[in-house]
């Protein structure tokens, strides 16, 4: 939608006849497709949108926790804790970016007893996405330990 959307005052100065029906036609396209349900990568896409924020979030406490023990590896520590800072917050950035591409947007909704809802709109599609707490911390585990191993394999090759 544009700025002059709905402004009666422009609608005839600004556009040739043929412009105008150029851009009607566009948008009457574009208002008949139907909403298009998410795609299997899509919706793995929404789970790990939702999943990263916990992620960061747990490994800033961590590194607080650390910051304030006294340890030999301390350093060694702090520097891994905010490498995988850093390559959460940039693969949330880059899912970010590829959500708003696909024209898709999530919003936290609600939590009931064990499961934690979250509304999203896939090009017009709407639906709700839960995820059951322990399968949250569990593929938590998993991708912490996969970015782990990914700062272990750099430690050993000497980068």
């Amino acid at each position: 939608m544009s700025k002059l959307d709905g402004n009666e005052r422009w609608k005839s100065k600004m556009l040739l006849t043929e412009h105008q029906e150029q851009y009607e036609q566009r948008h009457a396209h574009t208002a008949k497709v139907p909403p298009s349900r998410p795609t299997e990568a899509e919706l793995i896409m929404i789970r790990d949108y939702i999943l990263l924020p916990y992620m960061l979030s747990m490994v800033e406490k961590s590194l607080d926790d650390i910051e304030h023990r006294a340890n030999l590896l301390k350093p060694l520590y702090l520097m891994a804790g905010k490498v995988v800072r850093s390559k959460i917050s940039e693969d949330l950035y880059l899912l970010r970016r590829e959500l708003a591409k696909r024209n898709i947007r999530v919003f936290r909704d609600e939590q009931e007893d064990l499961i934690v809802y979250h509304r999203f709109i896939c090009r017009g599609y709407e639906d709700r996405l839960g995820l059951v707490r322990d399968v949250v911390r569990s593929e938590i585990s998993v991708r912490l330990s996969r970015y782990l191993k990914e700062i272990a394999s750099r430690l050993a090759s000497g980068e």
